[in-house]
């Protein structure tokens, strides 16, 4: 929208900023948007990415996310494992603007850690906790299909029960369907798509889904901004 670049110009000038990557305890991560306004100026969004991993491929994405979000201005992001979420980690849901669901897909679903997260929030789905949050979502198995779209589904139908606002990924299917380096190579628009083939973390994903992650976690942060400035 025209009048909200036109902001982001007026203060480009004075904004400085800084993404950092750090850990306050085992299996929680943050990335941190360090910034200095003009007086008055609210440009802060806060971004969960709540997630599992089963053997740090998905973990890989979730960082993907993180840092794409943490790349807009203002923004405050925190990588959260919902397998070991505790109050603190409930509460920093309930801070949140935005929430991005994670998991692999294991049995042509999300796995089980995840769905048990899902599961108690019951607790905040009874007072509409989240209603009218950005949320949005990505997987991730070994199989190019694998049934990754039932996981990204059930993340919507999710969402949808928390009557949250979802986002998809704003990106056409890459030119070299495919390819390793192609962003958005599985074609999703629902979510993130991701592929890992039967080896360390560190190997796969391939760039080309990370950087489709990277773009995922932007657009999150971008949109979500825009929806506070309404």
């Amino acid at each position: 929208m025209p009048h909200f670049r036109e902001s982001l110009h007026a203060i480009a000038s004075v904004v400085l900023r800084s993404v950092v990557l750090h850990s306050d305890r085992e299996g929680e991560r943050h990335f941190k948007c360090r910034c200095r306004f003009p007086a008055g100026a609210r440009m802060s969004v806060r971004v969960v990415i709540a997630s599992h991993s089963g053997y740090g491929h998905t973990q890989r994405v979730a960082d993907s996310v993180a840092e794409g979000a943490g790349s807009v201005v203002g923004a405050e992001v925190a990588l959260l494992n919902v397998a070991e979420i505790d109050e603190s980690g409930w509460q920093m849901m309930a801070n949140a603007d935005a929430i991005v669901f994670g998991a692999p897909t294991y049995m042509g679903g999300p796995s089980g850690q995840f769905k048990v997260f899902a599961d108690a929030s019951a607790k905040v789905w009874f007072a509409q906790g989240w209603k009218d949050k950005v949320a949005g979502g990505f997987t991730c198995s070994m199989a190019m299909s694998g049934d990754k779209l039932s996981t990204l589904q059930y993340f919507v139908t999710l969402a949808m029960q928390h009557s949250m606002i979802w986002v998809g990924t704003g990106l056409l299917p890459g030119s070299r369907t495919g390819h390793p380096e192609e962003i958005n190579r599985i074609g999703s628009y629902l979510g993130v798509m991701a592929q890992a083939d039967n080896v360390a973390p560190e190997l796969s994903p391939p760039s080309g889904d990370l950087a489709t992650a990277r773009s995922y976690g932007a657009r999150i942060a971008q949109l979500t901004r825009q929806y506070q400035r309404r």
